[in-house]
């Protein structure tokens, strides 16, 4: 007899246990890495404060996106992965505290994002009728924490709107607005932000860009979309068109500047047609107030212009705009999560390579990833490679021994971080209540012959999920 046969096969290596703590894009792809590598055996718990995954594929990309919205099919597969647990409607800070957190796992990796917005910085935006695009688009996309009566009083008398910022989530404002009811309704909005929109008196919307079509930041699909509308057209200034030669040598170098620009010449010079609704893109323009006594009723803008090194800056000549209401959409920030270093400036977690920084040194078992890692830039796939990069900094540190496998501290009752938070009174929705919430919505989407409909109050989702778990009682 061997000495094998005496002892048995060797024990399995222990399983590296990490929590991510948010389920959106950059969240499901630290998981997706974490469980395709072979060197280290993994338990992911993806962690979420909402009741739901997807984070802004949820609500963040435009409903009347539904190709771009259909990535969270590709999203669920890693949610499907025997490796990997969805922990939903779970708070930082109120269920579990990172350091109790930290303590319940091996690694810990934060993909909360960047979710609150960036202020104009100027008089009057304090006034009823001046939105974030944040407010607007977790309200149009359902998000349980979006200020309804807040969202649907400005709406009520928006006959003329002015967005600011000329990115990807201007445009996506800016195309909702101006949409008939007949185009949104095969979306799956909520119903009660199908019928405020149906009923809201747009018929004007303007977005303002401080500097140049060049430096413009949308996307050429998304701008291409706007010609598209069924009852608004695309106007223009041809003079904003106008680009001095050595602007016109960088457009010729920049493809998606080139293709932005022939899109614009396009429109260059169309005129508003009777019955329809207009969306005017307006460049070399900056709000420097927002007008108005008890609530906003126009906006001051500045001309500009855009030195060499694509700086804009005022030229004193000003006009007024009558404005209704004014959505900001000039830039995202992280927020601070209880215990977590955060750079006010930069609005992201310090860190190394995905390490977090605590006094410039990194923090073992510490990590971030997505938009809280690098800031809001990047499309949704983008999150995937910096997931990647996190990931092997987190394995690399489990080579050097920073990081053990099986040496959480505080595991709950059974080893597991579920245990541990039902132990803290916490009452944490899991994949299959995620189903229960997906087949509700879907259910409710085909009473009115929708793919889906939102369902949007944290009491609703939650009530979908007790109302599964009584039915298999």
């Amino acid at each position: 007899m061997t000495a094998d046969d005496e002892t048995g096969p060797p024990p399995a290596p222990a399983r590296l246990r990490v929590a991510v703590v948010g389920a959106g894009p950059a969240g499901i792809y630290t998981a997706e890495a974490l469980t395709r590598q072979q060197d280290v055996p993994v338990a992911v718990d993806l962690v979420d404060r909402l009741p739901t995954p997807f984070g802004l594929v949820r609500h963040g990309i435009a409903p009347d996106h539904p190709k771009m919205r259909a990535i969270r099919d590709t999203l669920h597969r890693a949610l499907d992965h025997p490796a990997v647990r969805f922990v939903g409607n779970v708070e930082i800070g109120r269920d579990i505290s990172c350091r109790d957190l930290h303590a319940a796992v091996d690694a810990v990796v934060y993909t909360y994002g960047a979710a609150l917005d960036r202020q104009l910085g100027v008089p009057g935006e304090e006034l009823p009728g001046s939105l974030a695009a944040t407010e607007l688009v977790a309200w149009y996309t359902g998000h349980p924490d979006a200020d309804r009566a807040r969202v649907e009083a400005a709406l009520a008398r928006a006959r003329s709107v002015v967005v600011v910022g000329v990115g990807n989530v201007a445009l996506d404002v800016a195309r909702v607005l101006a949409r008939t009811p007949a185009e949104l309704e095969p979306t799956d909005m909520p119903q009660h932000v199908l019928d405020t929109l149906a009923a809201a008196p747009v018929e004007a919307v303007t977005v303002l860009g401080r500097r140049g079509p060049a430096q413009a930041t949308f996307t050429t699909q998304e701008l291409r979309e706007l010609g598209e509308l069924a009852g608004a057209d695309v106007l223009v200034d041809p003079a904003d068109l106008d680009l001095d030669p050595a602007t016109e040598e960088r457009v010729a170098a920049d493809r998606v500047a080139s293709r932005n620009l022939a899109v614009l010449r396009d429109w260059a010079g169309h005129g508003p047609r009777p019955g329809r609704a207009t969306v005017t893109l307006r460049f070399f323009s900056r709000p420097v107030r927002l007008l108005g006594e008890d609530r906003v009723t126009g906006v001051e803008v500045e001309r500009t212009l855009v030195d060499a090194d694509g700086r804009a800056a005022g030229t004193g000549e000003t006009t007024v705009l009558p404005a209704d209401l004014v959505v900001r959409s000039v830039g995202y920030r992280g927020g601070e999560l209880p215990e977590l270093p955060l750079d006010p400036h930069r609005g992201t977690v310090p860190n190394e390579l995905g390490r977090v920084l605590r006094g410039g040194e990194p923090a073992p078992g510490e990590y971030v990833a997505g938009w809280i890692k690098r800031g809001p830039t990047g499309v949704v796939g983008t999150n995937k490679h910096d997931a990647r990069e996190t990931v092997a900094t987190l394995l690399a540190d489990v080579a050097a021994g920073v990081v053990r496998p099986g040496g959480s501290a505080d595991a709950g009752p059974d080893g597991d971080l579920v245990g541990a938070l039902r132990a803290r009174g916490a009452d944490p929705v899991l994949l299959e209540d995620w189903r229960a919430i997906d087949a509700a919505e879907t259910a409710l989407g085909a009473t009115r012959g929708r793919a889906r409909t939102t369902l949007h109050e944290w009491e609703t989702l939650l009530a979908a999920v007790k109302a599964a778990a009584a039915r298999v009682r």
